[in-house]
């Protein structure tokens, strides 16, 4: 039996690289993203590449804890992965005492609820099966204060503690629990930048970086992942 690894956010950037790197390992893939025209074209191009694997999806804004809850449903009605990105995100600049209203809500929905109510959603079956890999995907804004992170930076620094939590309270059950910090990462965030793409990584990196950690020994596992850009942070 294939094993599976669900990843939300899956069409773009760092998500779609790692699809396309447990795709290439034989992993059947669960993802959800807002768009379904990209849904749809992500599913053929991985089912085109890589023969016998099933890409299966749903369209979910992960601002909005109803369709969180629905795919979360969708997607235990099939299976329990082995593996869990809480990857999807959004990210708005802004300093905390004057971005809009509504920045704070739509941030910490999408980048911290969404993951709470996800996780939950499967741990029990992880529990009772003793075994999966839940990597949740923060950012070093969730290390370090940036001026302009605003909501943005406290989602992430709130999700790295969310994630160290939940280690200490899976640990004893062979759960494996990863935080992935990527600094400036060559994806839809940073259209339109004046900025040289070389100065950026590569989101191939983090997935081979998320690739690697799964890949360790049941007796090991990586805390956290902290990954920048060769030159320095942007």
């Amino acid at each position: 039996m294939s094993k599976s690894i669900l990843v939300t956010g899956g069409t773009k950037g760092i998500g779609r690289a790692i699809i396309f790197k447990f795709a290439e390992a034989g992993f059947d893939i669960y993802t959800c993203s807002r768009n379904e025209s990209e849904l749809q074209q992500l599913k053929e191009e991985v089912e085109g590449t890589f023969s016998g694997i099933k890409l299966r999806y749903q369209q979910a804004d992960f601002s909005n804890m109803e369709e969180v809850a629905r795919f979360a449903d969708w997607v235990k009605s099939q299976t329990i992965p082995d593996v869990l990105v809480n990857n999807a995100g959004v990210f708005l600049p802004g300093s905390i005492h004057n971005e809009p209203e509504g920045n704070f809500e739509l941030m910490m929905h999408t980048n911290l609820f969404s993951v709470y109510h996800l996780t939950r959603a499967f741990t029990q079956e992880m529990m009772e099966r003793k075994s999966g890999h839940i990597f949740s995907m923060g950012s070093i804004a969730g290390l370090t204060a940036y001026a302009n992170g605003g909501t943005y930076a406290i989602s992430k620094w709130a999700l790295l503690g969310f994630t160290k939590c939940l280690r200490q309270e899976l640990m004893e059950y062979g759960i494996k629990v990863t935080s992935v910090m990527p600094g400036a990462t060559l994806t839809a965030s940073w259209e339109g930048v004046d900025i040289p793409e070389e100065r950026f990584m590569k989101a191939s990196d983090v997935a081979e970086a998320v690739w690697s950690a799964y890949n360790l020994s049941p007796q090991s596992v990586v805390e956290e992942i902290v990954i920048r850009p060769q030159l320095g942070d942007i």
